[in-house]
This record gives structure tokens, C-alpha cells and sequence, in this order.
């Protein structure tokens, strides 16, 4: 055996459980910094009496995990494995914007299908807002479209960003999906009205659909369109609690729901159901398998192996990072 095997892999690059286990760290320490800048923050607006609302709180809160998830991978991705910003996937590359689209679509396409399943099932009716909510309603639409960009954007950096990025880089994206799809799902167990069963099933599910449109483009933007899209459908154009919460006052449909509670997803919402199950498994197959996004050559370099080369743009030539 090697000196150093345990620590170091063939690359001279620290072993991806090691950089996983410093990233968690880095993750921590991130976030007890921006958390504590954001309390010392608080403190002072509540000096100055000035009013903040439960909707900035959970804006700054997402804001926190996001910058806390992205300056931690950052870190590790340059001392640990030589790698610039843009391997983490939200540098604005080649397509990005067309990812984001398209992500977008599929994100919504794909909770019209589950709605449609329970629909169809009988589980779910619905009707259109009144008139005279229609202000409302599109008040509704651009305020929890930021809410859920930003919310989904911090989830994608936390659990598809650098914990996925590196063990895919050692080759072992299975075991990156299965890392990071568990604890996606169990974060989602303190939500309010949990389904037994299903709720985690579901949200695991989730978690490997999303990490099926990260290894597609090897980039966030993706999966980041699927994710705050499906979420938006959900709550603002469907008018369905959102991982066991309402958070759309006035949506473009009022939902009824009229059970089974296994098809719908009850109280919980239709994440907790089996119509949820059917069209997440549809749109999994349908990211993974057709070819409507790929990776850009430079990003599936810089995510597909140990070691990878950069190309330097001005200089027809690769150099290694080291």
C-alpha cells in the first residue's frame, strides 16, 4: 500500500470522502458567519424600529444557505481540487439561460401531470380565481416566483452543488445522488402535515430527479428550473400546499381535494401522494433519457474526473490545474 493512500488518490488529490467531510465543515462555518451577521442585522433593525416581515425573513434565510453553500464549495473547490468558480456550475456559460428555460418548462409540465393524475383519479377538482381577485392573483404570481427562485437556488447549491460535483468527479455520482437525495428527503420531515411514507419516498424521488438534471448539464441552472418552476405550479398556479404548507394567498386555480389522501397527498399536499410519485418518475426517465439539454464540453471536463484540465481561452492549450 501507498504512503498516504488513505488520504490521497491517484490524481495527488485528497480522497472525495475527505473533501466531503471538509465541505461539511466549511458548510458549518459558513453559515455561523453569515448567520451571525445576519443576527447582528436584525438587532439593529429592531433598534431603528424598523419593521421586517416573515416573507423578507425567509428570503435573507434561503440567502443565508445559499451564500453559506456557495462560498463553502468555492473554498473546496479551489484548495482542494484546483477548480475555478464557473466548475460549480452557475457561471452564466454557453446555453445557460436556454437550461433555465427549459428546466423551467419540464419543472411546471411535469406538476401538471401530477395534478393531472389525481385528477383523473378523482382526488382533485379545480376552478378558476374570481375576477376580482385578479390583482391579487397577479401580485401573487411575481412575489412567489422570487420566493421560490431563490428558495429552490439555495437547495440546488446545499445538495446538487459541490457534495454531487466531487464524488461524481471520483466517479462515484451514484453514491453522490443517494448522499444528497436522503438528507434532501429528510429535511423535508419537519414540515407541517407529513404523510407517512410518502412524504419521504417522494422528496428522495425528488432529489434523484434533480440530481438526474444536474448530471445532464453538469451545470445548476437546470435543475434549478425544474425545481422553483414545479414549486410555483404547485402553490400559485394549482393552489396546492407546497411541502405541507400554503404559501400562495390568492392562486390562478383553488384547488378541492377530494380524497383518496394516498393519491393527493391530503393535507400535505400532492407531494405526499401517489400522482405525485407517477409524474416524478415520468419526468426523471424523460430528463435522463432524451437529449434536450447537454452538458457543454467545458463543464463535463471539469466534473468528470480527478485532476481535470482547464482550457486557457486565449491559448489553444490545456494546462493542468495543479
Amino acid at each position: 500500500m501507498e504512503p498516504y493512500a488513505a488520504f490521497l488518490n491517484k490524481a495527488g488529490r485528497l480522497r472525495s470522502g475527505w473533501r466531503l467531510g471538509l465541505y461539511a465543515l466549511a458548510f458549518a462555518a459558513s453559515m455561523f458567519l453569515f448567520g451571525s451577521l445576519v443576527r447582528v442585522a436584525f438587532v439593529i433593525s429592531e433598534r431603528l424600529h424598523l419593521t421586517i416581515g416573515s416573507f423578507l425573513e425567509n428570503i435573507v434565510y434561503r440567502l443565508v444557505l445559499l451564500a453559506a453553500a456557495l462560498l463553502a464549495g468555492w473554498v473546496c473547490n479551489r484548495w482542494l481540487e484546483g477548480l475555478p468558480w464557473r466548475a460549480l456550475g452557475l457561471a452564466f456559460h454557453a446555453g445557460w439561460i436556454r437550461d433555465l428555460l427549459i428546466g423551467s418548462i419540464i419543472g411546471a409540465t411535469s406538476l401538471a401531470i401530477a395534478a393531472l393524475a389525481a385528477f383523473a383519479g378523482g382526488g382533485l377538482r379545480f376552478s378558476l380565481s374570481g375576477r376580482e381577485f385578479l390583482q391579487s392573483t397577479l401580485q401573487t404570481l411575481a412575489i412567489t416566483a422570487a420566493l421560490f427562485i431563490v428558495a429552490a437556488l439555495a437547495e440546488e447549491a446545499v445538495f446538487r452543488g459541490y457534495p454531487l460535483q466531487t464524488l461524481t468527479r471520483a466517479g462515484l455520482a451514484w453514491l453522490g445522488v443517494l448522499l444528497t437525495s436522503i438528507p434532501f428527503a429528510l429535511g423535508h420531515l419537519q414540515n407541517p402535515n407529513v404523510v407517512a411514507g410518502f412524504t419521504f419516498i417522494n422528496t428522495a424521488l425528488a432529489g434523484v430527479w434533480l440530481a438526474a438534471a444536474y448530471l445532464k448539464t453538469r451545470s445548476l441552472w437546470f435543475p434549478l428550473g425544474v425545481h422553483w418552476a414545479w414549486n410555483w405550479a404547485l402553490g400559485s398556479l394549482f393552489g396546492l400546499p407546497v411541502s405541507g404548507m400554503k404559501l400562495s394567498a390568492y392562486p390562478v386555480l383553488q384547488a378541492a381535494d377530494r380524497g383518496p389522501a394516498w393519491l393527493t397527498g391530503g393535507s400535505y399536499g400532492i407531494e405526499g401522494g401517489l400522482a405525485c410519485t407517477i409524474a416524478l418518475v415520468i419526468s426523471t426517465l424523460f430528463i435522463w433519457r432524451s437529449g434536450v439539454v447537454t452538458a457543454t464540453p467545458e463543464l463535463m471536463k471539469l466534473t468528470s474526473e480527478e485532476n481535470p484540465v482547464q482550457r486557457v481561452p486565449d491559448k489553444l492549450q490545456f494546462v493542468d490545474l495543479q
